[in-house]
């Protein structure tokens, strides 16, 4: 089962982490890619460097840029997982947490078949994966 784990950090800052930090993390993500239940993570850069889009009701787009005042809605990263259970997935981001010092992360399930993987598929297949899934949410 893949999972998406996102984290916010609750605080936004400009301070780098500390090189003990880079490690303990680096050492994490290491253990995970090699057990083979890391498929991506990365973090995100600052929201200052970043904008909001937003569709209105009536068809025009609101744009903000960042940063963004909310810091508890701010996403600092994310990691995809393959694990067996919700439970796993859970248990690793707490693990992740203690590591990353603080904050929360949401862990939600995601579809068995992605609906567009750049390193595998054609752009064509992106009906073909829609229709899969289409069909496997009708039958849970």
């Amino acid at each position: 089962m893949r999972f998406m784990t996102i984290y916010k950090p609750g605080e936004e800052t400009t301070t780098p982490p500390t090189q003990e930090h880079i490690a303990a993390m680096g050492k994490f993500i290491e253990e995970l890619a090699k057990s083979g239940v890391l498929i991506q993570t990365d973090g995100l850069q600052h929201s200052s460097k970043g904008a909001r889009v937003r569709l209105n009701a009536d068809g025009t787009f609101k744009i903000t840029d960042g940063p963004f005042t909310e810091a508890k809605e701010v996403i600092g990263g994310y990691a995809i997982i393959d694990v067996k259970s919700k439970a796993e997935a859970i248990e690793l981001t707490k693990r992740f947490l203690k590591v990353a010092g603080g904050g929360e992360s949401e862990v939600r399930e995601m579809h068995d078949q992605p609906a567009y993987d750049a390193r595998s598929a054609s752009p064509s297949q992106f009906a073909d994966a829609a229709q899969a899934r289409l069909q496997q949410e009708a039958t849970r």
